[in-house]
């Protein structure tokens, strides 16, 4: 496993990334619901912002979207483009559609979406591509005839296949486990939670392993918090819960931390590491994983700025330079790869900081 490594200037530098993305993220949901609103402070740079690039994530004010938009702002800016950001409050499935419609009537130039549902945004993502649009699908797909290129955190398949090992590990490869996922027609958690079922289904290590139940907080903290509650009350016997979402990690290490089964009951998924940390320190949380959210709004950005210039058209074999990152190459059905996970524990999880 390839562990990437960060430098304190450079963590620092995404740390005042996230915190611009967030100040716009406040001005859109605060004042313009459903008006694409620009961030006339970091935008327009370079080419004098002649392009536009719109993020719309799956829900506003999430600390893993936070991440992700720092780097599609700072890669936004280094290419010279018109940035902003627009979205739900609520992850539900038909929310970005009229966001989608008003990015289309302002000629948006670059949609970057993670769809909360693949099927409710294709009409109104297909307006846009017809209106001239190109558009990037991240962190959760859209049908892959509503975009033209898709940016994967990383390879679906070891996203599951490290989750379910580490949760083997914990248990000791026998025992009822549990998965605690965002929204039930998110593409991405779907994906995961399929690779991990054909796992158990398939792999002779987790012979001893059963999948008992799987249940939904939709990315909301407190129901997140309220279905581990349920997931432990109706059964007893669980050894462990997977929570493949940031939010859903965060909210069950919390009351694993102050509940009876706190160093009884295993968790692992997708987490961020500044939200981890003290779960990680006081022993509730042995081992998580992600990649680096920032990395995937900057692969993003740049990948959206080689479609308006012709660069890719999303074939596979097409390759862009996403900055810094380096060369990205687009993969069959139009998917690119970021990077590799990394898998956080107590001997590492101080060296990073997001």
């Amino acid at each position: 496993m390839e562990f990437p490594t960060y430098t304190r200037g450079r963590a620092l530098r995404r740390a005042a990334a996230a915190v611009a993305a967030l100040a716009t993220v406040t001005l859109v949901a605060s004042g313009c619901a459903l008006t694409a609103a620009s961030d006339d402070a970091s935008s327009g740079s370079g080419s004098g912002g002649t392009e536009s690039i719109a993020f719309v994530p799956k829900q506003l004010n999430n600390p893993y979207t936070d991440v992700v938009l720092g780097g599609g702002e700072a890669a936004s800016k280094a290419i010279g483009y018109d940035y902003s950001v627009v979205g739900p409050l609520e992850a539900s499935a038909s929310s970005q559609v009229t966001f989608l419609n008003t990015l289309t009537q302002q000629g948006t130039n670059v949609i970057v979406i993670a769809a909360n549902d693949p099927d409710a945004v294709g009409p109104a993502l297909k307006e846009a591509r017809d209106g001239g649009a190109k558009i990037v699908a991240f962190d959760s797909d859209t049908d892959p005839g509503s975009r033209d290129v898709f940016v994967s955190q990383t390879d679906a398949q070891a996203v599951a296949q490290i989750q379910i090992r580490q949760m083997s590990e914990q248990i000791g490869g026998q025992g009822d486990i549990a998965i605690l996922s965002a929204t039930a027609n998110a593409t991405n958690q779907n994906e995961w939670i399929d690779f991990i079922k054909e796992e158990v289904d398939t792999n002779p290590d987790y012979a001893g392993i059963t999948i008992v139940s799987t249940v939904y907080g939709d990315d909301d903290d407190a129901k997140s918090f309220q279905e581990a509650q349920g997931l432990l009350q109706a059964n007893p016997d669980l050894k462990g819960i997977i929570s493949p979402t940031t939010v859903g990690i965060a909210a069950t290490a919390r009351y694993l931390s102050t509940s009876e089964y706190k160093g009884k009951v295993a968790l692992t998924g997708l987490g961020l590491p500044n939200e981890m940390r003290e779960f990680v320190k006081d022993g509730t949380v042995t081992a998580f994983a992600l990649w680096d959210p920032a990395e995937l709004g900057e692969v993003a950005a740049y990948a959206g700025q080689a479609l308006v210039d012709g660069t890719i058209t999303g074939e596979e074999g097409d390759t862009f330079t996403a900055g810094d990152l380096g060369d990205r190459t687009v993969g069959a059905d139009g998917v690119v790869i970021v990077g590799p996970p990394t898998e956080f524990t107590a001997d590492n999880i101080d060296d990073f900081d997001f």
